[in-house]
């Protein structure tokens, strides 16, 4: 059994307490993305849920899905068949602590790493009756933003490939590695992901990647494209 399988299944385990509380919350009619920060983008007249490291969401009915990447991946997933998906942002590939960290508890920390983003994204679409034959994935992110690390995101890209290619999914299209961020938009119902390369001198975003990173102790090049 190679990594990616490994990983696939320590994930099913660090799910567990999430799809309890999934449960919990549905029991009382709780939104589980009630979290998720939307707005209203008047340029394309529809509402985006904004998406942050560690974040996950499943789209409602019209609603379109949005993330700034640097080392981090998204995989935008959806149903084909019900035309229903989401989109997860994870930080590294894979959480080996065996939870053995002191902030393992937390859901959202969870999250951040790819293994789990994955599962949890993926067993909410099975959830809403989706199918594993019906899912469709692509992938974006990755970029190499930070000269004085390591290359995270060529590790994210690897494991998230891997993944996809263990599971039996379908990777339709991919915008990843390089050294650029990119601003993502995912539209789910008709599975159309627009992707905007952003400069590389993007100071704030260099500066959260590391902030981001350290929390877990481990001229605009280009236009739009959409993947098909």
């Amino acid at each position: 059994m190679d990594r990616a399988a490994d990983d696939a299944a320590a994930a099913a385990a660090d799910a567990a307490a999430a799809d309890a509380a999934a449960a919990a919350a549905a029991q009382t009619g709780a939104d589980p993305f009630a979290h998720i920060q939307r707005r209203f983008d008047a340029r394309i007249n529809a509402t985006v849920a904004i998406l942050h490291p560690g974040d996950y969401c499943i789209a409602d009915a019209g609603e379109l899905l949005g993330t700034v990447l640097g080392s981090c991946v998204s995989a935008c997933i959806r149903d084909v068949r019900l035309q229903i998906g989401g989109m997860n942002h994870f930080m590294l590939p894979s959480n080996q602590s065996d939870g053995a960290a002191a902030w393992s508890n937390s859901a959202w920390v969870e999250t951040r790493f790819g293994n789990v983003a994955m599962e949890r994204l993926i067993n909410e679409i099975l959830k809403r009756g989706g199918r594993r034959s019906d899912l469709e994935v692509k992938l974006v992110g990755g970029g190499k933003v930070l000269d004085a690390l390591t290359d995270v995101g060529a590790r994210n890209v690897q494991f998230a490939r891997e993944y996809v290619r263990t599971e039996g999914f379908r990777l339709l299209g991919e915008d990843v590695g390089d050294v650029y961020p990119r601003k993502v938009l995912y539209d789910p119902a008709r599975g159309a992901v627009r992707v905007k390369r952003l400069p590389r001198t993007s100071r704030q975003l260099l500066v959260e990647e590391v902030r981001y990173l350290r929390s877990i102790n481990d001229a605009p090049a280009g236009g739009e494209i959409e993947l098909f």
